[in-house]
């Protein structure tokens, strides 16, 4: 979470008013963000990724005039139009496909408020851009552009010109090559044969995005006054928000917003869009929620100090406010707004003793073994898209679809975990090797015998990337944690699309199926463009638990899979031996009983017994 140090004086004009310490301190405190610190020129605050419009003075006073109920409610924006265009070429397609784009005119620039603006640029560039992958930001001055202007993209030495703090034309690959900004974020486009480029009306190149501004047309200064502003990326609603927040924050400096008309190959936008987004909400719900008993005049209150509208049971929310996704959003607004410090605590009626889950001790147990291996834990999203789960791994599967997907990267739950951790791979590869990380994690499958048509699971998925990562490698991996959670396993071939025939196998513990392991196969290497081999092994937690703690139960899974050809693995020869000798034990034992029923039956008839020899251990064994 980044660490802001607003201008005291540039908060405090913008307020309108004085303010102590001691009232800036509580109100940014209660606000929702970190308040580290104040002095005479400065105030300190860690800034939550939910709220990226608060990570310049503008967006933080524009927040706390609302709060401090010096201006509340929905702050509009005038925005005008202009001719400006900006044509999106097909070109950029698959590589940076969607921009959107700006003017702001009017501007009297300080070096302190160009200072305000980068930090403004890089600190979104870091969060809300994901160091640039999701979003990357220009800003240029106007007088120098001739518009119309065009986004596409170009052959790596069709691209020449002076890049930003250099006085020396460039192809797109020196940039990469040898500036510092290139050589940092240089793997955003590495395997691109294209470079997307900003180029106006004279064939002037504006920038390279995401990697660097021209320097002769792409500098802002103090005497500039009007500049144009563009955000490029992958998914067009997400860069908007992102211009949106820029625009608002160079709107309260002194601009004034102008309109660009953006003009894809199928469509054309207008932007930015500062009227607002509405969401409905209804009061029950936030009483039911809150445990409050507000009326509409209240909820319109609360709403109005957190920047928002509220009028037949909608609210209005700002086209800057990224966070607002759900009525859930709003509600926790208004519980801000309300005050966490007036919230009631109560104590539950309910008794109970508290306890971890049996399963939550297993999987700590697993990163427990896998942590003393050295191996790296990491974390992914649940959401994902179907590309990542089927078409890159060379894999068909069926996953869960969500309906009102905010963005195609996201669309779809996974359906099991070794496509993420790949992608974490490609999205480290200008890291040293070799990478062995692992995720437990919850996965999702359509079955129509769950109340919400969804089954969760717990999976285990670790994959060892480097020039030496193999099935040998990975099966040492799966033998130590065999060893640890003390259970025998038999290995069986099997063919799965994303590994290399002859090279993968079915692990079955108590006759049920609950991994594969293998190399990963050379095409799916590709298709994540990864140079070193992968070997990967995927455990179903959920079955494994189930099958060591109640192994009499059959898994779905074991019922309808088909039976597969047995290896015959180290550990199943020792099952086998093991059972040969209790077999010949008991025959020894059978023999042993009929003997002595032999002289319990002559004893009768006056026989005399003779004794019966004992069988010695070493005489059993020469027997065998």
């Amino acid at each position: 979470m980044p660490t802001i140090k607003y201008n005291k004086k540039t908060i405090l004009e913008l307020l309108g008013r004085k303010v102590s310490d001691e009232q800036l301190a509580n109100r940014i405190s209660f606000l929702g963000t970190g308040f580290e610190g104040i002095n005479d020129s400065e105030i300190e605050v860690e800034i939550f990724p939910n709220r990226p419009d608060l990570l310049s003075e503008q967006g933080m006073a524009r927040a706390l005039n609302a709060f401090m109920d010096i201006k509340t409610g929905f702050k509009k924006y005038d925005v005008k139009k202009s001719s400006v265009k900006l044509v999106v070429d097909k070109s950029v397609k698959g590589i940076r496909p969607f921009t959107a784009c700006a003017i702001v005119k009017g501007l009297k620039l300080t070096d302190d408020k160009i200072k305000e603006i980068i930090q403004i640029q890089e600190k979104l560039h870091i969060t809300y851009g994901r160091n640039r992958k999701k979003a990357a930001i220009g800003i240029y001055p106007l007088e120098h552009i001739k518009p119309p202007i065009f986004y596409k993209a170009l052959h790596p030495e069709e691209i020449r010109f002076k890049p930003l703090d250099l006085n020396k034309d460039l192809t797109g690959s020196q940039i990469l090559a040898i500036h510092p900004t290139g050589r940092e974020y240089g793997y955003l486009l590495e395997g691109k044969e294209k470079y997307p480029i900003f180029i106006d009306s004279k064939q002037n190149i504006m920038s390279m995005p995401p990697i660097i501004n021209s320097n002769s047309v792409g500098k802002i200064t103090v005497t500039t006054r009007d500049v144009f502003v563009e955000c490029s990326g992958f998914e067009f609603d997400y860069l908007h928000t992102c211009l949106n927040m820029i625009v608002t924050a160079l709107a309260d400096m002194g601009g004034q917003i102008y309109s660009v008309d953006v003009y894809y190959p199928e469509k054309k936008y207008v932007t930015p869009d500062l009227s607002g987004r509405e969401i409905k909400l209804d009061i029950d719900y936030v009483n039911k929620i809150l445990g409050t008993n507000l009326k509409e005049q209240d909820v319109k209150k609360y709403l109005a100090k957190m920047g928002h509208d509220y009028k037949n049971k909608k609210a209005l929310v700002p086209n800057y406010r990224a966070d607002i996704l759900h009525p859930i959003d709003l509600v926790e607004d208004i519980a801000i707004a309300y005050g966490y410090e007036n919230f009631k605590g109560t104590l539950s009626e309910f008794s109970a003793t508290a306890q971890e889950k049996p399963i939550e001790v297993f999987k700590n147990n697993l990163r427990a073994i896998l942590i003393g291996l050295e191996l790296i834990e990491v974390k992914n999203y649940h959401l994902t898209n179907k590309d990542v789960q089927s078409k890159l791994m060379n894999y068909n599967i069926d996953v869960v679809e969500l309906e009102n997907s905010v963005t195609q990267d996201y669309n779809v739950l996974r359906a099991w975990i070794l496509p993420s951790l790949i992608e974490t791979l490609k999205s480290n590869k200008q890291y040293d090797y070799p990478q062995n990380i692992f995720e437990i994690g919850t996965i999702f499958k359509l079955d129509e015998s769950y109340d919400t048509g969804v089954q969760e699971g717990e999976r285990l998925g670790i994959v060892l990337c480097g020039h030496d990562a193999n099935f040998t490698k990975i099966k040492q991996i799966l033998d130590v944690i065999a060893e640890a959670l003390d259970i025998k396993y038999d290995l069986t071939d099997t063919e799965h699309d994303s590994f290399i025939k002859g090279r993968a196998g079915r692990v079955i513990v108590n006759n049920s199926k609950i991994a594969y392991v293998g190399e990963i196969h050379p095409q799916v290497l590709v298709n994540w463009t990864l140079e070193m081999p992968v070997a990967a092994l995927e455990i179903n937690v959920t079955e494994l638990f189930r099958t060591m703690h109640h192994p009499e139960e059959k898994s779905e899974e074991d019922k309808q899979e088909r039976p597969e050809k047995k290896h015959t693995s180290v550990v199943s020869e020792e099952k086998s031996e093991k059972k040969l000798e209790k077999k010949h034990e008991s025959k020894l034992e059978k023999k042993k009983l009929h003997n002595v029923n032999k002289v319990h039956k002559k004893e009768k008839q006056g026989h005399k017994p003779k004794p019966v020899k004992k069988v010695s251990k070493s005489k059993k064994k020469s027997k065998k």
